[in-house]
C-alpha cells in the first residue's frame, strides 16, 4: 500500500539557521511550511561551528586582553580551567539537544519531519525516518534546499583509519591533545589553532600557501601568524601533507610532508575547505548533478530547473559560506517565495531590492575570532583592482588611535579602507586588532549603504574609542 502524501505550500530541507529563517519568512507570508531535518534542529552552526567555536574562544581572547593590562595581568597568569571552558561550551550548545529549537518551530506554526530527505521529482520529497518508514511530501509552491556543507577532506590513502578531526571534532572535543597538527590556513584553521593552543596543546599549523587567511588583506595573515607564533604555536607555510598514518587506535598520527619530512601529532585537524551537502538528496530526479554546488539567481532560485519552484539557500549555493549571509539569503528567498505565491508580477530584483541578495557580492562582513581579531567587509584592494575598479587604498596604524591604548600595552593593529574613486564611496574595509569585531557593522553600513565619503566625514566617532580610527582614515584620505 502506498504511503499517503502530505501537501504543503513550502518544503524546506534542512533545519539549520538558514532553513529556519526560510520557514519563518514563508510562514509570515501565510504559506503552510514543513521543515525536514536528519540531525539536530538548529544545524551545524548551533552545535558544531559558530556557537561552540566562539564559546571556546571567548575565554582565550578575554585572557589575552587581560594580560595586556597592568594590574590585571598578574591575576590571569595561570592556565585556563579547561573543564570550565568545556562546560560553558556545552551549555551554549544545549548539551547537543534541540528541544528549544523544536519549541520555536512549534511557536511559529512550522511542522517538523525528522529523517533523510530526497527529492523525488518536481515539488516532491520523500523522507526516510530512522525506523526506515517513508514520509511523502508535495509542495504547492516551492522546495528550498538548505542542507549546508560538510568539511572537505583530501584524498589521502588511509585517512579514514586515522580518524582525523574536522571542524566538528575541533569544536566538540573535551580532551586536550598534547600535540595538534592543523592542516589549513583559513578561518577554521586559525581560530581552532588559537583555541587549542591556549587550552594547552602544542599546535603546529601546516599551510600549503604562503600565509594565513590569504583571501583577506595581506597584513591580516601576517599579524595573526605573528601572534600565534608568540603564543607558542608553529606556523609553517609552503607545506603540503602527502600522507597520514596511525599505527594503533590510541597511538599518535604520523604526517608525511612534501619532501619526505615526518611530523608526529596526537590529533590532526583538517581545515581544508567545504563541500556541499547535496550528494544524496535526489538532485538527479530534477536534472541536476548530485554533490554539486547549486547555481542560483539573486533571489536564490535554482537557475537550471524548469518551473522556478526549487530554491537553494545558504552554503549549498556557494555564494557566501557564512551563517549570517545564509540567514540574509533566507530572508530574501522567503520574501521571494511569498511574493511569487501571491502572484506579484515583478519582483524587486534590482541591486539592493527586496528580492535580491546583493550583499553576497558587494558587502559580505566577516569576523575571525583570533587574537588579534579580524573584521572585514567588501572587497580587498587586490580584488577591487582585479575587478577593474579605480581605487585608492588608505591604511592607518590602529595602535595610534587613542582608544586602542585603553586595551592595554603593546596593542597591535591595522585598518584599511578601499575607496572607489569614480563613485566616491567605500567598497572594502578591513580591521585587525583587539576589539575590532564591534567596528564591523559601521563598516558594513558604509559599504552596503554606499555612503559618500563627504557624508561619512560628518559621522563623528566618540572619544576615546577605537572607532576613532574612522576619523583618522578619513583625515588620511583628505590629506
Amino acid at each position: 500500500m502506498m504511503a499517503a502524501t502530505e501537501e504543503y505550500d513550502v518544503i524546506v530541507l534542512g533545519a539549520g539557521p538558514v532553513g529556519e529563517n526560510v520557514a519563518d519568512r514563508t510562514r509570515a507570508a501565510g504559506l503552510s511550511t514543513v521543515i525536514v531535518e536528519s540531525e539536530l534542529v538548529g544545524g551545524e552552526c548551533s552545535y558544531w561551528a559558530c556557537i561552540p567555536s566562539k564559546a571556546l574562544l571567548r575565554p582565550v581572547i578575554a585572557r589575552a586582553d587581560a594580560r595586556r593590562l597592568p594590574g590585571l595581568r598578574q591575576a590571569v597568569d595561570g592556565p585556563l580551567e579547561n573543564a570550565a571552558v568545556f562546560g560553558r561550551r556545552d551549555e551554549y550548545v544545549a548539551h547537543w539537544k534541540d528541544d528549544g529549537q523544536v519549541s520555536w518551530l512549534d511557536s511559529i506554526g512550522v511542522d517538523l519531519v525528522r529523517g533523510h530527505a530526497r527529492l523525488a521529482g518536481p515539488k516532491r520529497v520523500v523522507v526516510t525516518g530512522a525506523d526506515g518508514q517513508e514520509h511523502h511530501l508535495t509542495a504547492r509552491q516551492a522546495v528550498a534546499v538548505c542542507t549546508g556543507s560538510d568539511a572537505a577532506l583530501p584524498g589521502l590513502p588511509g585517512l579514514a583509519e586515522v580518524r582525523p578531526w574536522t571542524s566538528r571534532e575541533a569544536t566538540s572535543a573535551s580532551t586536550v591533545p598534547g600535540r595538534l597538527a592543523v592542516v589549513g590556513g583559513g578561518v577554521v584553521a586559525t581560530e581552532m589553532a588559537t583555541a587549542w593552543q591556549a587550552l594547552g596543546s602544542e599546535v603546529t599549523v601546516l599551510v600549503r600557501g604562503s600565509g594565513l587567511l590569504e583571501r583577506m588583506e595581506p597584513f591580516v595573515g601576517e599579524l595573526v601568524a605573528k601572534s600565534l607564533t608568540e603564543a607558542g604555536a608553529q606556523v609553517r607555510t609552503g607545506t603540503s601533507v602527502t600522507g597520514v598514518q596511525r599505527d594503533t587506535p590510541d597511538g599518535p598520527v604520523t604526517l608525511t610532508l612534501a619532501g619526505g619530512e615526518r611530523l608526529e601529532a596526537d590529533e590532526v585537524l583538517f581545515a581544508t575547505g567545504r563541500t556541499p551537502r547535496t550528494g544524496d538528496i535526489g538532485l538527479e530526479t530534477v536534472g541536476l548533478e548530485p554533490g554539486a554546488w547549486l547555481r542560483v539567481d539573486d533571489s536564490c532560485r535554482v537557475s537550471d530547473v524548469p518551473g522556478g519552484w526549487l530554491y537553494a539557500v545558504g552554503d549549498v549555493n556557494h555564494r557566501a559560506l557564512m551563517t549570517h549571509q545564509g540567514k540574509y539569503q533566507a530572508r530574501i528567498a522567503g520574501a521571494a517565495i511569498g511574493a511569487r505565491a501571491q502572484g506579484v508580477p515583478l519582483l524587486e530584483t534590482d541591486p539592493w531590492g527586496a528580492h535580491a541578495a546583493t550583499a553576497d557580492t558587494a558587502a559580505v562582513p566577516q569576523v575571525v575570532f583570533t587574537d588579534p581579531e579580524v573584521a572585514a567587509v567588501g572587497l580587498t584592494a587586490a580584488q577591487a583592482e582585479a575587478d577593474g575598479r579605480r581605487v585608492r587604498v588608505v591604511d592607518y596604524d590602529l595602535a595610534r588611535v587613542s582608544g586602542a591604548g585603553l586595551y592595554g600595552e603593546g596593542y597591535r593593529g591595522q585598518a584599511r579602507m578601499v575607496v572607489d574613486l569614480d563613485r566616491g564611496h567605500l567598497i572594502g574595509v578591513t580591521f585587525v586588532g583587539p576589539g575590532v569585531g564591534e567596528l564591523l557593522h559601521s563598516a558594513t553600513v558604509a559599504v552596503a549603504g554606499e555612503v559618500p565619503l563627504e557624508r561619512l566625514w560628518h559621522a563623528v566617532p566618540a572619544f576615546p574609542t577605537i572607532s576613532e580610527v574612522w576619523l583618522r582614515l578619513l583625515e588620511t584620505y583628505r590629506g
